[in-house]
């Protein structure tokens, strides 16, 4: 059961990954709020079933955790892709990287006990996206790198909400539910901002949009739901690594982006402190276990 979760959080950071080169193909002819509003649209009609199978589906409709998992996450990815139409691939994939350290930052202020080793982490992550925002060296504009690291603390409430939604019947309820949730709250902001979506794009576009419907949210999605109920925090927050990794690797190979020292150096401060998060948030963890546990007889 362990393995399979593990397979799932690696399919779920992998699928996110491929989010940004795929969503670079659709952004070439359409506005970024238009690409989510149809790559959710998509996602939504193939977990719609999932959502409405029973009542007890349906009935995570009327949960407020359920509802603000599924708003944030839509809001999220409008951000998160915005920024990406303004800057390049291999920058908005690397600042994903910093999701652990916010995550601790998070656990601590909802009073989980932190040690040393988690906030060198915290701080060296915190410093590598510090470099690749103040040294962006022609990877975007201001706009879009403040776009991109936003869209982090949107996906942080996504998580937050998430550990508070009820469990669904299904394994596959619960995203399904995020996902129509998150469609719907996509839809009047895409409306407003660009208009109706255009539809007379190039297969090269609607394959990109697909991929992203198909692989990035339906899948991704599930999958991660799937694996990070089944395995500790500390276990789960290594897949989210994947996704920067993967996505600036493609950025690099297939769209031509410029991997900068600057950009390099930052996105290893990154990946370097997410693990040493984890490393701590394990260690801390063990050393509950130890302290909490019944004493032996000599």
């Amino acid at each position: 059961m362990r393995g399979l979760a593990i397979l799932a959080l690696a399919a779920a950071g992998a699928g996110w990954g491929v989010g940004f080169p795929l969503g670079k193909l659709a952004l070439a002819e359409m506005p970024a709020s238009q690409m989510v509003l149809l790559r959710f649209a998509l996602a939504a009609v193939l977990a719609a079933p999932f959502a409405l199978a029973s009542r007890e589906a349906r009935a995570l409709f009327r949960s407020w955790p359920a509802l603000a998992a599924g708003a944030f996450y839509g809001l999220g990815f409008l951000m998160q892709f915005e920024g990406l139409a303004r800057v390049r691939i291999t920058l908005a994939a690397l600042l994903v990287g910093a999701m652990p350290a916010l995550i601790a930052v998070c656990a601590r202020l909802m009073g989980e006990r932190l040690n040393r080793l988690v906030w060198a982490g915290v701080a060296l992550a915190t410093a590598g996206a510090a470099l690749i925002a103040g040294r962006p060296e022609g990877a975007g504009s201001p706009l879009g790198i403040a776009l991109s690291v936003g869209s982090l603390f949107v996906f942080l409430g996504w998580l937050i909400a998430l550990k508070r939604a009820p469990a669904g019947p299904t394994p596959l309820a619960v995203p399904a539910v995020t996902i129509v949730v998150a469609a719907l709250t996509i839809l009047p902001v895409a409306l407003v901002l660009h208009g109706p979506p255009k539809l007379d794009v190039s297969p090269l576009a609607w394959a990109g949009v697909a991929g992203q419907g198909l692989f990035s949210t339906l899948l991704a999605t599930a999958a991660w739901q799937y694996g990070a109920t089944r395995v500790g925090s500390a276990t789960a927050g290594v897949f989210i690594n994947i996704e920067p990794l993967l996505g600036a690797t493609l950025g690099v190979l297939l769209f031509g982006d410029r991997l900068t020292l600057g950009l390099a150096a930052g996105g290893a401060m990154i990946l370097i402190g997410s693990l040493v998060v984890v490393l701590g948030e394990r260690a801390a963890g063990a050393a509950g276990l130890a302290h909490d546990a019944p004493a032996t007889p000599a």
